[in-house]
């Protein structure tokens, strides 16, 4: 049974483009907006009472299933962005979340990724509350 997330939760933050994250021309090269996303993720993750560290030290591991990244706009050396990001679906096999990159209320990047949760031996485990959060939050299971 596939469970929805509320889209309308989105988690801001704002970056400021490093020289090193820029290429030859002086754009932020096209690599580092996976990385931008993976900033947007795991600060959402945070937010809603998440933390990494504690999620890998259950043996636990997110792993990108797919990536998807549309340029609208260059940007460039000392820009400062914000990157929006919303977990638009949870599924019992698998996270999405959406993502829009602004400089200024200017849109510049979408991009959207699929996320699978592996323990250490690379096997699919079933996603819930309980297995994302732990027990750092009194969710159930249940919905």
């Amino acid at each position: 049974m596939e469970t929805m997330i509320a889209s309308s939760e989105v988690h801001e933050m704002t970056i400021r483009v490093r020289y090193s994250e820029t290429d030859a021309m002086g754009v932020v090269h096209h690599a580092e907006y996976a990385k931008y996303f993976e900033m947007g993720r795991t600060e959402l993750f945070r937010s809603r009472g998440g933390n990494y560290r504690e999620f890998e030290s259950r043996g636990l591991f997110f792993v990108v299933v797919s990536l998807e990244c549309k340029y609208r706009l260059p940007a460039k050396y000392d820009d400062l962005l914000t990157i929006q990001t919303r977990q638009i679906r949870m599924t019992p096999a698998k996270l999405e979340h959406e993502y829009e990159i602004l400089r200024d209320s200017e849109l510049i990047v979408t991009g959207k990724t699929v996320l699978a949760c592996v323990n250490r031996d690379g096997q699919v485990q079933r996603l819930s509350d309980s297995l994302l959060f732990g027990n750092s939050r009194g969710d159930s299971d249940e919905s």
